[in-house]
């Protein structure tokens, strides 16, 4: 078994496809379509979620917010040469243990570790690292946009 991890736009860490429930889709055809936008799968979706975790999602206005996001696992059928979302992630097909360690939300490392089956030794799991604060972010972009605009920082 592999699991795939795509970064995200912002900052860049190991997280699933996922997106927002769409008007007129069930939550897991929603699931399957995030799946193709974001990693250009098409595959078998479960009707039934195989668990559920929380991150901190930062929004386009800048503020932060707790969500829930199920998780409905696909078996992959086939994949794209292309897709919507194409050269905007990174996508990486891992190894349960490995894609376990590389995400930063603990609760979504033990729902991988637990949907896998596999057992994480206590040693080899770091603390999860906590996603950058609202704050943060806008600092990260306005940095960046200073760096488009004049050049790299000196060191």
């Amino acid at each position: 078994m592999e699991i795939l991890l795509v970064s995200s736009r912002e900052t860049k860490r190991w997280v699933i496809p996922k997106g927002w429930p769409m008007k007129g889709r069930t939550d897991p055809a929603a699931a399957a379509q995030e799946a193709y936008e974001e990693a250009g799968l098409d595959g078998v979706v479960s009707q039934t979620p195989v668990g559920e975790y929380e991150y901190l999602k930062r929004l386009k206005n800048g503020t932060a917010r707790q969500v829930r996001v199920d998780v409905f696992p696909l078996k992959v059928t086939g994949e794209h040469a292309t897709w919507p979302e194409i050269g905007q992630r990174t996508l990486h097909w891992m190894k349960p243990v490995e894609a376990a360690l590389a995400v930063q939300e603990a609760e979504l490392r033990d729902l991988i570790a637990r949907f896998a089956g596999v057992t994480l030794p206590e040693e080899e799991r770091p603390a999860p690292i906590r996603p950058p604060t609202p704050v943060k972010v806008a600092l990260q972009r306005l940095r960046r946009r200073v760096i488009t605009l004049w050049g790299r920082p000196r060191r």
